[in-house]
């Protein structure tokens, strides 16, 4: 199967192929950083035209892990949109789309540093949620154990059969878990970024996303 079950703070978790993070004791999905717009954001402030199906398919993957999962809650943490006006251009198929991904399920908002503000697309819209033991937020915080968050955008390195492969990834410690970036039009940052490592403990893994996830130690 497209994932990798792991035990995180006692809760058996479940990291997808697709960058999504699936928690089956409390019917959640959470992804992070969708950052949806960006093709339009990046037109709209004069820089290079890209194509503008980013939207659509991070959309249509995100129905794919909903349809898989059929979560009673679903949480965006943080970096929906890629700006606060990219929120207000998304067409009217697209708002439709989350619309129908919304219903009749719980869906929260966690406010991103691009998108802090309130977006007029349904859920709940909160700078940080707790259930059960975990905490999700946007950014980690340098002492905050059982966390979940986003941001960084991570990253993973895996050298087999004398050649190199990147692929976004999950960082996981003891206290800690950074997701990777959800969304089609995103990089990344290396987990061997200085910040990463000042993040995560000696011990961390990294589990890389895509048809084949893999776990490595994370490579620093």
């Amino acid at each position: 199967m497209n994932e990798v079950t792991f035990s995180f703070v006692g809760q058996t978790l479940h990291a997808l192929g697709s960058g999504a993070l699936w928690w089956p004791d409390q019917n959640l999905l959470c992804v992070s950083d969708l950052h949806l717009g960006k093709s339009e954001r990046i037109a709209r402030r004069g820089g290079p035209t890209l194509p503008p199906y980013d939207s659509k398919e991070t959309l249509t993957r995100l129905s794919a892990d909903i349809a898989r999962t059929n979560p009673s809650t679903v949480i965006c943490l943080g970096d929906s949109f890629d700006d606060l006006d990219a929120s207000m251009a998304i067409n009217a198929a697209e708002k439709r789309d989350i619309t129908a991904l919304q219903a009749g399920r719980r869906w929260i908002w966690i406010e991103g540093n691009h998108d802090p503000g309130p977006i007029e697309l349904g859920g709940t819209h909160l700078f940080e949620c707790t259930i059960g033991s975990l905490t999700f937020r946007h950014i980690a915080q340098a002492e905050a154990p059982a966390e979940i968050s986003g941001h960084y955008h991570p990253k993973a390195r895996l050298k087999t059969r004398g050649r190199s492969i990147t692929r976004p990834a999950f960082l996981v410690d003891q206290a800690r878990m950074i997701l990777p970036a959800y969304g089609t039009y995103t990089g990344g940052m290396r987990s061997s970024d200085q910040i990463l490592c000042k993040l995560m403990d000696d011990r961390a893994l990294a589990i890389l996303t895509g048809p084949a996830p893999q776990v490595i130690p994370m490579p620093r």
